[in-house]
């Protein structure tokens, strides 16, 4: 396999798949590729920017130090690696200026992506869906690259929302054991978002179980002051209003001990 400067119409080839949630992992139709460590973030870089850059953009930002000839020098090399690594399937599509991933490579970021617009936009809940792997796992957890912690941070903010949005859809519809799936998938991803136990809360609330929905806000209320020093917003503090009120007739605030 060669990296060619042209995108042709060509019959189907096998194809190479691209892991970015959890864990890295580069694999062809015959197993999983070893790749060294800078030719995965060529790799990396090429999959979280779907439309490609221009190389002396990739360049500086896998290289920053170097100068830039040096830069353009070490990406020559590490797609020349990747080219070798990919056997029969073609990886990287790219000119004298631009780079970008072959449309027929795999990425589960880009699988992801689909999910997560799928689960916000679907209103039919005709049936009752699960949550996907894939939405249960950050993008490349481990890596601290600067020009991924966005790209990392967008995924999970649009994933999370997802989840919820799906969770809430999924209690309107009366499926309260599939919308406590998702929220419960929205808590593992970040157990102090408040958007998130709120919608646990409702479905508790939504079923009757108001003191369960009470005991879950309590643990939060807990959780959040020992770790951040903040109080639940008044929001989530009301929802309960109307179940509980003082001995002395005011409204229950949620700041007890």
């Amino acid at each position: 396999m060669t990296v060619t400067p042209v995108d042709r119409d060509r019959p189907y080839r096998p194809r190479a798949e691209v892991s970015l949630l959890g864990r890295f992992a580069f694999r062809l139709p015959q197993g999983h590729v070893y790749l060294a460590p800078t030719t995965q973030k060529v790799l990396v870089l090429l999959a979280v920017h779907a439309h490609g850059m221009t190389r002396g953009s990739a360049a500086a930002l896998i290289w920053p130090h170097l100068p830039d000839a040096r830069s353009a020098a070490s990406l020559r090399s590490a797609l020349w690696r990747l080219s070798r690594a990919g056997g029969p399937c073609q990886v990287v599509v790219s000119d004298s200026r631009h780079l970008r991933l072959d449309r027929d490579v795999r990425v589960d970021l880009h699988t992801a992506h689909d999910l997560v617009r799928d689960l916000a936009t679907d209103r039919r809940a005709t049936r009752p869906p699960t949550v996907p792997a894939c939405l249960r796992q950050d993008l490349l957890p481990d890596w601290s690259e600067s020009w991924l912690l966005m790209v990392r941070e967008h995924f999970r903010q649009t994933r999370l929302h997802a989840l919820e949005a799906c969770s809430r859809r999924l209690r309107a519809s009366g499926h309260m054991d599939a919308a406590m799936e998702f929220a419960m998938a929205a808590l593992e991803a970040d157990p102090l978002r408040e958007s998130a136990h709120r919608c646990v809360s409702e479905i508790h609330l939504a079923e009757g179980n108001v003191a369960d929905a009470l005991r879950f806000y309590d643990i939060y209320r807990r959780q959040l002051r020992e770790e951040l020093g903040l109080v639940p917003t008044s929001g989530y503090r009301d929802l309960f209003a109307p179940f509980l009120r003082r001995p002395d007739g005011a409204r229950w605030t949620g700041h007890g001990g």
